[in-house]
């Protein structure tokens, strides 16, 4: 049905992915916002503004870009100033779902190792800030990529899709732009996330043998709350940490290969690089449906609360 590999990757994967990516994502926004989790409220805001950010990724980049572009080649999107915008917005939404978990790995971070200045950081205000200085701060940031690109081609004075500018491989303030583009996200979020996780699993570590040893003299069998609500709460930050460092990594190996290499164009679909790229895409894509998952499996009350959900639909319609 297809000539190329890419083809059925855009017939098949990507609609899949957007009919599993929205509504899983809905549902946990409206299951963490009824609060019966068990999370504090600040880990609730972090997690509803991840799913908030996953969702809008799904809708922008999984559905606008890829699949309304494939199915129907011509609408207003594909246009250059149509896609230049949507570029604009797919980079931004991105990059806050990028941030809003490194955030929520440094809030994880200080409530387990920072015993003093949790009391003043992990709070809901501080979630709500992170968010309000996020999203608009990577909105700014990405506006220049829509004067990056001109168009394929122009029809009845229309420009349609979009292609980098020749100037944007070769002028030392574009090249810039991009490298910085890319160290912001993934690079900055790579070695935060490895570094806060590193340091946490350092203390817990440490205090978890203080812990025993006390508990040892103490005698008996006990059940230690702390350490019991420390292994949940590493699992859950662990499960999201790793999941995004996964998914990413095929992304950021294909850029380094693209500045390396400068193979900027690709003239053959089946071409081992263009595969990469497009693999690389895939997979970063795909991470917008993974916290999600990672709720399921890791919070037994995340579990409950959605086999409640579905539970009174099917109870009304018996009864």
């Amino acid at each position: 049905m297809y000539e190329y590999f890419v083809d059925y990757v855009y017939a098949f994967y990507y609609p899949v992915l957007a009919a599993i990516g929205v509504p899983v994502n809905l549902v946990t926004i409206w299951i963490l916002s009824q609060g019966r989790c068990g999370l504090s409220k600040c880990i609730t805001l972090y997690l509803m503004a991840m799913a908030v950010a996953d969702l809008l990724v799904a809708i922008t980049e999984v559905i606008l870009n890829r699949s309304v572009s494939f199915y129907f080649p011509k609408n207003s999107l594909k246009t250059t100033p149509g896609c230049s915008t949507l570029i604009v917005l797919i980079c931004a939404v991105r990059d806050t779902s990028v941030w809003l978990t490194v955030a929520f790995t440094l809030d994880r971070f200080i409530a387990i190792c920072c015993q003093k200045l949790k009391l003043r950081y992990c709070v809901p205000r501080t979630a709500a800030v992170a968010m309000t200085v996020v999203t608009p701060v990577f909105f700014l940031k990405n506006i220049p990529w829509f004067f990056s690109f001109e168009p394929v081609y122009i029809i009845d004075n229309i420009p349609w899709q979009c292609q980098s500018k020749p100037i944007f491989y070769t002028s030392h303030v574009w090249v810039a732009y991009d490298w910085l583009h890319r160290i912001l996200n993934p690079f900055l979020p790579f070695f935060f996330i490895l570094l806060f996780n590193a340091l946490t699993v350092r203390h817990i570590l440490l205090a978890n043998k203080v812990r025993k040893g006390l508990l040892s003299k103490q005698g008996g069998e006990q059940v230690d709350v702390e350490m019991e609500n420390r292994r949940k709460s590493m699992i859950l930050l662990f499960a999201i940490s790793g999941s995004f460092i996964a998914l990413w990594m095929p992304y950021v190996i294909n850029f380094l290969h693209y500045r390396i290499a400068k193979t900027y164009y690709y003239t053959d679909a089946n071409a081992p690089g263009y595969i990469l790229q497009q693999m690389g895409y895939l997979f970063q894509l795909s991470s917008c449906c993974t916290n999600t998952c990672i709720y399921v499996v890791t919070q037994a009350k995340f579990r409950e609360e959605l086999k409640k959900m579905f539970r009174t639909p099917c109870q009304l319609f018996v009864k």
